[in-house]
């Protein structure tokens, strides 16, 4: 008899009869012998429904308040989905946030997990129940209702998969696993067996949206196996693994992008001590994330022009930010493109082969493609190109590292 954590994405839960398809699968596991425990997340578009309702109810909704909103959506689909494995004689109970509970940090719409309670879940399932629990969801030291942020379902999976000391966590989704790139752009893209816990959070951090970044990097810590399926069909997925599982590792994982980049550019900044902590530390500040960095020195010495990414969503605020910096920086204008897009190669396999940049832009080169940034990591080369080439580049590198698929 194994443990296992099924976690249930919007797409799956979208409706009654989707959710009697969820139910149907979530059967199977109880009457093959498993203890079973079920994370679920709310139907396709309710979390931006209510979202919706928040700010329509006030542009500056207390925190805490829009998240006894939000929450609201995960309860719906618990409460359904034990219903319906009920009417399919499966005995079920949904357990809320609170009533475990998901202890979390007091940060209302990001909060973290600090833990979660286990004593009245263990002993569900030791009576042959099924567990089905509202993702997204926790609750403050203060008893306050908190959420994780978009995608947070994952996180809330792993976590109870973690406190459970389960023997694998499912994440079902409307894909079939992993690929090597978007199928959607590579019809060629292959589906990987396994892929590292290090590659996957890679790939989930510069674009791939199979897996939030969080729940990756729980999985990781807490070494809890990952299992990414299809609610769609039955075929195999990928297993997230530590690396000492992954027999004969590849060379390149994958080939992940984001479009959600935008480029600015500080030109002629004076080139002193310190200066790049005036750009830096007030977007910070800000909360606004910073990705690539490029600075140059100027010929006269005395200036320097610095470039940086930021995500097209907080294109916005970052130049409202610098704007009002500008006496503290004393740059001479502010450059902006929001028409950039960042294209990653991932792979474990780049700390023992020499060579993997030069691929990367020689074959970008070949093809006319122009980089305009480059950042780097022990398994990851990032650039930054003109969008307008993105699907192009991506088909290059997939191609160029032999990730296609046979014919």
């Amino acid at each position: 008899m194994s443990l296992i954590v099924m976690k249930f994405g919007g797409t799956s839960m979208a409706g009654i009869e989707r959710i009697r398809g969820v139910a149907a699968r979530v059967k199977r596991e109880a009457e093959a012998g498993n203890q079973v425990a079920v994370v679920v997340s709310a139907m396709a578009g309710e979390t931006d429904r209510l979202v919706g309702f928040c700010k329509e109810a006030s542009p500056l909704a207390d925190p805490a308040e829009y998240d006894v909103v939000v929450a609201s959506g995960e309860q719906v689909t618990s409460g359904l989905l034990a219903i319906v494995l009920q009417s399919m004689g499966v005995k079920a109970r949904s357990w809320l946030g609170w009533q475990l509970p998901v202890h979390t940090s007091g940060s209302h719409s990001k909060a973290r997990i600090h833990d979660v309670g286990t004593d009245a879940l263990r002993a569900a399932l030791a009576a042959g129940e099924v567990a089905v629990i509202p993702g997204f969801q926790g609750l403050t030291d203060d008893g306050r209702v908190t959420t994780l942020g978009r995608g947070g379902s994952d996180t809330s999976a792993v976590a109870v998969a973690a406190a459970l000391k389960a023997d694998r966590c499912d994440i079902y989704t409307d894909v079939e696993g992993v690929f090597t790139t978007d199928p959607r752009i590579v019809p060629r893209a292959r589906k990987l067996s396994k892929i590292t816990y290090e590659e996957m959070l890679e790939l989930a951090s510069v674009g791939a949206k199979v897996l939030q970044t969080r729940s990756v990097e729980l999985a990781m810590k807490e070494k809890v196996r990952v299992q990414v399926l299809s609610s769609f069909s039955d075929e195999p997925g990928t297993l997230v693994v530590d690396e000492d599982e992954v027999v004969e590792q590849e060379l390149i994982a994958g080939v992940a992008y984001d479009r959600n980049e935008a480029k600015v550019t500080l030109i002629s900044v004076p080139d002193r001590p310190g200066v790049v902590a005036t750009i830096f530390g007030p977007l910070a500040d800000a909360n606004i994330n910073v990705d690539m960095i490029v600075q140059n020195i100027a010929a006269d010495g005395r200036t320097t022009d610095v470039t940086f990414t930021v995500p097209r969503t907080e294109l916005a605020r970052a130049k409202a930010v610098l704007e009002a910096n500008l006496g503290a920086i004393g740059y001479e204008r502010l450059d902006i493109n929001d028409e950039v897009a960042k294209i990653s190669v991932v792979g474990v396999g780049m700390r023992s082969h020499a060579g993997v940049a030069a691929t990367m832009f020689r074959s970008l080169a070949e093809r006319g493609i122009n980089i305009l940034a480059i950042t780097t990591s022990e398994i990851k080369v990032s650039v930054l190109i003109a969008e307008e080439y993105l699907e192009l580049a991506v088909r290059v590198l997939h191609t160029a590292y032999g990730l296609d698929a046979a014919a």
